[in-house]
């Protein structure tokens, strides 16, 4: 008998982010690191809400390629991949505190660099428990 419990919402977000990357990754060459049609490909299907830019526009792309691609060899393994998923979380917490609805008291959040979706516009107070409204 099995006494795991069902994964919780931010385990099963890392599974995903695990899950992502390899559906890309296997696809040319190394079957664990992103060449740079591999990249492109993730951003532009799987980010494109998050980096808008990016999805349209090849050379950023490739820059974000260069910064992230510690070691030079032309690839992404996870480990540089997930440095990538890093920068979009701080970023898109940022976003949602920029666009706090004013006048809410706590720590309010609004959209995040997606614009929308689950988990946006909830309020957290300083007493016990939180207070969420979708």
């Amino acid at each position: 008998m099995s006494c795991e419990t069902e994964m919780s919402q931010l385990e099963r977000s890392i599974d995903t982010i695990i899950n992502v990357f390899h559906q890309y990754s296997v696809r040319v060459g190394h079957r664990d690191s992103l060449n740079q049609r591999e990249l492109k490909q993730l951003v532009q299907k799987e980010l494109s809400n998050f980096l808008k830019r990016e999805a349209r526009d090849e050379k950023a792309i490739n820059e974000i390629m260069e910064d992230l691609d510690t070691n030079q060899d032309k690839e992404l393994n996870f480990e540089e991949f997930v440095i990538l998923m890093a920068r979009l979380v701080h970023a898109s917490h940022e976003e949602m505190h920029k666009n706090a609805p004013p006048g809410h008291e706590g720590h309010s959040h609004g959209p995040g660099l997606g614009g929308g979706g689950h988990g946006h516009g909830h309020s957290h107070s300083h007493g016990h428990g939180h207070g969420h409204s979708h």
